[in-house]
């Protein structure tokens, strides 16, 4: 790991769309996540100062891509608020204006824009993910039958009935309404691979295998190598409304993977238990309530929560209640391969926290498994627009 001149290295015992909902949650279950800090958003916890921006040890491969990755964020950012309550649009105006004809060094554009901020005592855990890439095909064949749906038409918010009016607050939950006309829970996941939606729902595609499909469904898009060699690509339009359960969680408890089995406590694991024990995959995979439905998409990545393309090694997921979106944070990990500048431009519902980071790793077999066994505790430094903080301690 990367350690910083003169920086105390001081770790803790750390455990890792479009907008009508958050992407899904990453969390496999197979790592425990830290427990978060004390409060609800950044501006809520310590902030200080962290080292001098001219000491940071950025380097021109990492930051070129970095720095092509906070462009594509500046069309977002600048129209949105922040709900870390760290900075304000206009504040974002200086470093993507400098952003847009920058054309010299990119060490120096991070170096003359931004100053490093420390949340908490910046004591950093971070997971990855991926874009997987599976077997489908645009229509049903022989060796294709796992339904990959769109976005159900009978999918909507509203309050049940039954729910006084002094408890409806916030956004309604997702549901349907029954053949009685009343307002009750969507299907679970067992109920869809049942068949509960089929002939009602579009099928955009469908899958060769459903553990690979359910791992694709955690991850919240993905490819498709149809039978012809051409590569579909997915991304989450929308889910089910029903509870997400990490399933290495009731694994682990129930002695199938981790210690004294042959299993260990990644995806790679869980996979690997999924395809020896088939009799009991559905029951485990069922466990998880939550359904994700899938759009095509025609863009250069998937998108991430900032509803631009996520890309290998540069975006990272957030908690967007402890960092902007579009921020530049700098990661000093005991994973060496996960240290550098990485952009926030994607969430999860795994992803709660300070210093909670879901690192991205694209597609391919490497970027699987990284993303499935990276789980690294190291150190978190925000890179915010200069005068940030000073404006934060008036």
């Amino acid at each position: 790991m990367r350690i910083l001149a003169g920086l105390a290295a001081a770790f803790s015992l750390a455990g890792c769309a479009s907008i009508p909902d958050a992407r899904p949650p990453m969390d496999t279950g197979a790592v425990e996540a830290p427990e978060p800090i004390p409060a609800d958003t950044a501006l809520a916890a310590t902030l200080s100062p962290g080292p001098a921006i001219d000491t940071m040890p950025f380097a021109g491969w990492d930051a070129a891509p970095a720095l092509a990755a906070f462009k594509r964020s500046c069309d977002k950012i600048l129209y949105r608020e922040d709900t870390s309550g760290l900075t304000r649009r206009v504040d974002w105006q200086a470093p993507c204006g400098a952003a847009a004809n920058w054309s010299r060094d990119p060490v120096a554009f991070f170096k003359s824009q931004f100053e490093t901020v420390v949340v908490g005592d910046g004591s950093a855990f971070a997971t990855g993910y991926y874009e997987p890439e599976i077997l489908g095909s645009r229509t049903r064949a022989p060796g294709y039958d796992v339904p990959i749906y769109a976005m159900p038409t009978d999918l909507e918010r509203a309050w049940p009935a039954d729910m006084p009016e002094d408890e409806r607050t916030g956004r309604p939950p997702l549901g349907r309404y029954n053949e009685n006309g009343e307002f009750v829970q969507y299907y679970e996941r067992s109920e869809i691979v049942a068949g509960a939606l089929e002939d009602k729902v579009p099928v955009i595609a469908w899958a060769a295998d459903p553990i690979e499909f359910f791992f694709l469904q955690i991850q919240g898009s993905g490819l498709l190598r149809l039978p012809d060699g051409e590569v579909m690509r997915i991304g989450y339009a929308g889910q089910n409304g029903r509870e997400y359960v990490a399933i290495g969680r009731p694994m682990r408890e129930q002695g199938l993977i981790g210690d004294g089995t042959d299993y260990p406590t990644s995806m790679q694991g869980l996979m690997g238990w999924l395809r020896d024990k088939p009799a009991r995959a559905d029951e485990i995979m069922n466990l998880n309530k939550s359904w994700i439905f899938f759009r095509t998409l025609d863009t250069e990545g998937p998108l991430g929560s900032l509803e631009v393309p996520v890309f290998r090694q540069d975006s990272v997921a957030v908690d967007p209640k402890f960092v902007p979106y579009g921020a530049p944070v700098w990661l000093d990990m005991e994973a060496d391969i996960a240290d550098g500048l990485w952009i926030a431009q994607d969430t999860g519902g795994a992803i709660k926290g300070a210093n909670r980071f879901d690192t991205f790793w694209g597609n391919g077999r490497d970027a699987r498994e990284i993303a499935g066994g990276m789980s690294s505790r190291g150190r978190a430094y925000l890179l915010l627009p200069k005068g940030t903080l000073a404006r934060l301690k008036q």
